[in-house]
């Protein structure tokens, strides 16, 4: 038996959860920028993030609707799902916008948390989404 893992090309998708898909799509395409690419009313809302090689999507759940296993004649029979209570999420940006976004997200009313140095002098700023989920925005060298 061998130990040896195929590679793998990094994280293509997260998902938060929401009970308000209506809230959660203004925060996320009008206070965040990003794309919504697909929506099915009641039960999600997908969004593209930034330009990268291979792509990055949030998917935003309402956790009553996929908790739910897939009827059985499924065309996509996707397992259930599904979380309570607020997630976190965290994206890279560069050290020279982390001000930018402080102002950014409080001309929209969005309340910072917290904005700290961590140890290795990356910094990184908390506020919350609609959902309450913890939101995150760090530079890259937080994890080098």
């Amino acid at each position: 038996m061998t130990d040896i893992r195929p590679p793998l090309l990094g994280t293509m998708e997260t998902a938060l959860y929401a009970d308000d898909l209506t809230a959660a799509t203004a925060f996320w395409q009008d206070v965040m920028g990003l794309t919504a690419f697909q929506t099915v009313p009641g039960r999600h809302v997908f969004f593209r993030i930034g330009d990268t090689p291979h792509p990055q999507v949030l998917l935003v759940f309402r956790a009553e609707a996929t908790e739910r296993p897939a009827p059985p004649d499924a065309r996509l029979p996707v397992p259930s799902h599904g979380a309570r209570g607020p997630g976190h999420f965290c994206m890279a940006v560069g050290r020279d916008h982390i001000d930018d976004w402080c102002r950014h997200l409080q001309s929209h009313d969005v309340g910072i948390e917290a904005d700290f140095h961590w140890p290795n002098g990356a910094r990184s700023i908390y506020f919350r989404d609609p959902a309450g989920n913890s939101i995150e925005l760090a530079e890259p060298s937080l994890w080098a």
